[in-house]
């Protein structure tokens, strides 16, 4: 889930990217403890935003780095939500911002991974709505199918949805 090595502590700002595909399909990354392969999860692409970059850089930069997709349509923000969650033997507080992206590119090469997302990110896949509606792994955030049914059916929100705060 983190991207950055080097974190360390206080409130993260996090963009994250609800990537689709023409078929709306998203794509998640499968992720795992680094020392546990077996406690594992999957996630949308994103990171922590580094220096003076805005959410909206930080989105594509860090979809580029995990997914080596760089043809999108970055559009408005979905969701956000605030989580806490242990982590690499740490406790991660971040502040999180779901853009919506759309591509035709569905190849995925990731290339940019840093040394702890390389122990700990172990593929990606493109999900259907009806595949993570019926899914038994875990997924963040934790109601993403139906948020992801809504987002199809009904279109982007008006303003970003706050999502429940999530506590692991």
């Amino acid at each position: 889930m983190p991207a950055e090595d080097t974190y360390a502590g206080g409130l993260r700002k996090v963009a994250r990217v609800v990537l689709l595909d023409p078929a709306d399909r998203v794509l998640l990354l499968h992720g795992h403890e680094p020392e546990d392969p077996a406690d594992d999860w999957w996630f949308t692409p994103g990171g922590g935003v580094e220096g003076a970059e805005t959410r909206e850089q930080a989105a594509l930069r860090e979809l580029v780095e995990e997914t080596g997709i760089t043809e999108v349509d970055l559009g408005p923000v979905l969701w956000r939500r605030r989580c806490s969650f242990p982590f690499a033997g740490r406790r991660w507080d971040q502040d999180e911002w779901y853009y919506l992206a759309r591509t035709t590119q569905t190849a995925t090469a990731a290339l940019g991974l840093t040394e702890l997302e390389r122990r700990s990110v172990s593929g990606a896949r493109w999900w259907t709505c009806r595949e993570l509606e019926r899914a038994h792994e875990t997924v963040y955030p934790t109601r993403l199918a139906g948020l992801l049914r809504t987002l199809l059916d009904e279109g982007p929100p008006a303003t970003p949805v706050t999502l429940d705060t999530e506590i692991v």
